[in-house]
């Protein structure tokens, strides 16, 4: 079973600018509809996952997702489910990425994030929450799953490689 590992004054400053940052790509780098959303907010999470693990990657995805709604809607009101997904988000990337980041581990993140979360859970969400028929509402945000999918393994490949590069000091300040 997993715990909240005790975390340094730094480690939280970093978890606390990977949450700033997910927000800033969320809220203003990215392209979204109602609907959708197509960019790179997913890469701070991951980056969350390989350096702290599933829990702390959780917490912040967590508080990404709460800050962003309140602080800059897109959407409407806020939403908690939509927080539950954040929250499964850095769970599974940190379970398929911390302290292993192998081209399978990527792959398994991606497709249980993008199938399962993505796919199923926010689509049930969105239907939820706009009074909207899900299998149609599910066909259209296959495009999303398709663009994002390719785009979220090779950025996550592409980060753990520099991270290798580099060291550890990518992660931390």
């Amino acid at each position: 079973m997993f715990t909240v590992p005790k975390l340094t004054t730094r480690e939280i400053t970093t978890l606390g600018l990977l949450v700033a940052l997910e927000i800033v790509l969320a809220r203003f780098c990215s392209i979204q509809a109602w609907n959708l959303r197509i960019g790179f907010s997913f890469l701070p999470i991951a980056m969350a996952s390989i350096r702290f693990g599933p829990i702390p990657a959780a917490m912040a995805a967590s508080a990404a997702d709460i800050l962003g709604a309140v602080l800059f809607p897109t959407t409407g009101a806020y939403f908690p489910g939509f927080t539950l997904t954040a929250f499964l988000t850095g769970v599974i990337f940190g379970l398929c990425l911390y302290r292993r980041q192998t081209a399978g581990h990527i792959l398994a993140a991606v497709l249980l994030n993008q199938l399962g979360l993505s796919l199923l859970l926010n689509t049930t969400w969105l239907s939820i929450m706009y009074h909207s028929p899900f299998l149609p509402l599910m066909a259209t945000r296959i495009f999303q799953c398709a663009v994002l999918g390719p785009i979220q393994f090779i950025a996550i490949g592409t980060m753990v490689r520099l991270i290798g590069r580099y060291g550890k000091k990518v992660l931390t300040l």
